[in-house]
């Protein structure tokens, strides 16, 4: 599920900002970016972010700076030395005049340079990029939470509407062996009528019991309707429940997939047509549910 949060502290000298996104995936997955001193702490970062987050790929940003230390960015003189005598050497080359101001030279990789006076102390600010982190975290479930009740909304929408194409099709299962019977009886009259010959009852008693065997949903009928009831049992709860209702569509697309090849009827085929697009709205949508 996608989603956003971030939160800032500031403590002392220190200013703590951190910034978490969510995109979908069926797995977790966490990526982090932070100083190079808190590399140590990245699996106490991940801990803390399965805490709060099942699913999805998490992508963490964590920047500490310091906002009273003197003096920690400076000038690297060797470097822009560097970019001066090779760019002195291209004018000459192509006789042009060098420039006149080193302004342009700051913007250029490694002139400015960050002190490292080694004052991190990792252990002791630990406690206010764990609380900061929390709050982004938060601030991400909320963000989340409102997308899921929209999500919720949806999902139960189309298992009405799945329902309401599955009382249809029990509506018409009675008649599929009752038009069968009538067909075949009508085109077997038709193509003996004229040779005197005629069919008893029995074989065509025979021929249509095994057509209603075959042609039988009703087991299909009730699992589908046990699905769909677990399905709404899921978007209750309050735990993640994205990788169930995976499986549960699965289970009534095979269900609903079994209903159109057994049936030979029009309208229990249109029916089909219809739980089939929807849940594939539901597959769509699971995809991004935790």
């Amino acid at each position: 599920m996608t989603g956003y949060g971030d939160a800032r502290e500031q403590d002392g000298g220190r200013l703590v900002a951190a910034e978490v996104r969510t995109v979908n995936n069926r797995y977790l997955k966490v990526g982090i970016r932070c100083p190079d001193a808190y590399s140590a702490k990245e699996q106490d970062i991940e801990k803390l972010v399965r805490n709060s987050v099942a699913r999805g790929t998490v992508n963490i940003t964590l920047r500490i700076d310091s906002i009273s230390s003197t003096g920690r960015y400076h000038i690297d003189h060797d470097v822009i030395q560097s970019y001066w005598e090779q760019l002195i050497s291209i004018t000459d080359e192509m006789h042009l005049s060098p420039p006149q101001h080193l302004t342009a030279f700051l913007t250029l990789p490694g002139v400015i340079a960050e002190h490292d006076d080694g004052s991190t102390d990792v252990e002791s600010e630990w406690p206010i990029v764990q609380r900061v982190l929390e709050q982004a975290l938060s601030q991400l479930n909320e963000f989340r939470r409102k997308e899921g009740a929209s999500m919720r909304q949806d999902l139960a929408h189309q298992c009405e509407l799945i329902a309401g194409q599955l009382n249809i099709v029990i509506e018409q299962a009675p008649t599929v062996v009752q038009q069968y019977r009538d067909k075949i009886k009508d085109r077997v009259n038709q193509l003996l009528n004229e040779t005197g010959a005629s069919v008893s009852d029995n074989d065509l008693i025979r021929e249509v019991s095994i057509f209603a065997d075959r042609c039988d949903i009703n087991e299909e009928i009730t699992r589908l309707r046990s699905h769909l009831e677990q399905f709404g049992e899921c978007l209750e709860q309050e735990e993640s429940a994205g990788r169930k209702l995976e499986f549960l569509c699965q289970e009534m697309f095979r269900e609903v997939n079994t209903i159109g090849s057994k049936s030979n009827n029009v309208d229990i085929a249109h029916a089909v047509v219809e739980m089939k697009g929807c849940i594939e709205r539901l597959r769509e949508i699971v995809q991004n549910v935790e």
